[in-house]
């Protein structure tokens, strides 16, 4: 019997890998499963490597129970994927891959929980010769201890925040970092002129359906050029997903060559049709799907 020869593709033609270092929920609406979903979508190849747990407690409200990663583990992680997929310094001291294969040089942040975790990813994406680093900047999970959620957060500003080249807080998230009540557009534009400013990353501070006006207006800037994204509003409730998806959306479109205002723009559409095709469930909120442009 004549063997049949696999079809192998190029390496021309192989995808472009990314990486999600992000928390796993449970109703598949958010974090690691999100990513995943996104990055296929886009016709990207996704790893995710998990920080923690995340499963909403239908008997308290539906707040999160959280169950960290052990740091061993994560750790793990990091190094199996950056020894499979990750990239080298060359000669020149230029990133390159061996035999040809593609770079991994492009990494989304989400939920990272505890300071030790951020400690752990810190070490890595300093060792990991990234070109891109999207955060997604999870300040608080609802049900943590606020003394711990506190330490968290201004772990993720002193560690992660400096890292970045290309940071997506959600409403609450960009007041936090740039310290600045956002109540308007003008205002949101400040906070993300003002996170521009304390990270050196280009920013889409996301208002959404948060600020009043029949739009959902995201704000980008990259310390050049500011640019208001705004689309109608699907209802006038947050949907589960959407921000991580939008990072993902954004984590994509870098990985394939598009610039951080190509892919914000980019994200921002994908993000609007996922909302408009949403999946609902028993839970007091629907999901974005990721299939939703199709």
């Amino acid at each position: 019997m004549t063997p049949v020869a696999a079809d192998v593709q190029s390496p021309a033609a192989a995808p472009a890998v990314v990486l999600t270092i992000a928390g796993s929920e449970a109703t598949g609406g958010a974090g690691a499963q999100a990513d995943l979903k996104t990055f296929q979508e886009l016709g990207v190849f996704g790893i995710a490597n998990l920080t923690c747990i995340v499963s909403f407690d239908p008997n308290d409200s539906w707040n999160h129970r959280f169950m960290p990663v052990d740091q061993q583990v994560i750790a793990d992680q990091l190094e199996a994927t950056t020894a499979a997929y990750g990239s080298v310094l060359g000669a020149a001291d230029e990133v390159t891959a061996p035999s040809g294969r593609p770079v991994l040089d492009t990494v989304k942040i989400g939920m990272l929980g505890s300071p030790a975790t951020i400690g752990t990813v810190a070490a890595a994406l300093k060792n990991g010769n990234f070109r891109n680093v999207v955060l997604d900047p999870v300040l608080i999970c609802k049900g943590q201890e606020p003394g711990h959620a506190l330490d968290t957060d201004q772990a993720l500003k002193s560690q992660i925040l400096p890292l970045a080249t290309f940071v997506t807080p959600n409403h609450f998230e960009a007041e936090s970092l740039s310290g600045l009540e956002i109540t308007d557009v003008e205002s949101l534009k400040a906070a993300a002129i003002r996170i521009h400013e304390l990270s050196g990353a280009a920013v889409l501070a996301k208002g959404g359906v948060r600020l009043e006006g029949p739009d959902a207006v995201d704000v980008y800037y990259d310390g050049g050029t500011l640019e208001v994204l705004s689309a109608p509003k699907v209802g006038e409730v947050a949907v589960s997903g959407a921000g991580c998806s939008l990072a993902a959306a954004v984590t994509a479109e870098l990985a394939k060559g598009a610039t951080p205002l190509e892919a914000a723009r980019a994200a921002k559409e994908f993000v609007t049709a996922g909302i408009r095709n949403r999946v609902a469930s028993g839970a007091p909120f629907d999901a974005l799907w990721q299939g939703g442009p199709r």
